[in-house]
């Protein structure tokens, strides 16, 4: 956690760190998924410097966690997809549906 953070969000990233364990994710992959998750509470929230468009943006970890414990477990969002097929210039990432980005990521 960095220097300064507040009581809860020290609870918070320890609480997401063990639920992260529970579910069979190793040590250091439960530790990133709280701090990043824990840090993006914090940009959205006013609570850190610097804050990336798709912290402040996107909707928030709790959200995103309460729907897929309803729906099941979809992997990523057609915004992460898109964003993932941007960096590895697909071409027309564009015109493609959710599937077919996750398709073409695939390969």
């Amino acid at each position: 956690m960095p220097r300064g953070s507040s009581p809860k969000r020290e609870r918070q990233y320890e609480h997401i760190k063990d639920s992260a364990r529970k579910r069979g994710e190793s040590e250091k992959r439960s530790e990133e998924i709280a701090a990043r998750t824990v840090n993006k509470e914090r940009a959205r929230s006013g609570e850190s410097r610097t804050a990336s468009k798709s912290s402040t943006e996107d909707m928030s970890s709790s959200r995103r966690g309460g729907k897929r414990s309803h729906s099941g477990s979809e992997g990523p969002t057609y915004d992460q997809l898109y964003a993932e097929a941007q960096r590895r210039n697909v071409h027309g990432r564009s015109s493609m549906n959710k599937a077919e980005l996750k398709r073409s990521l695939d390969k």
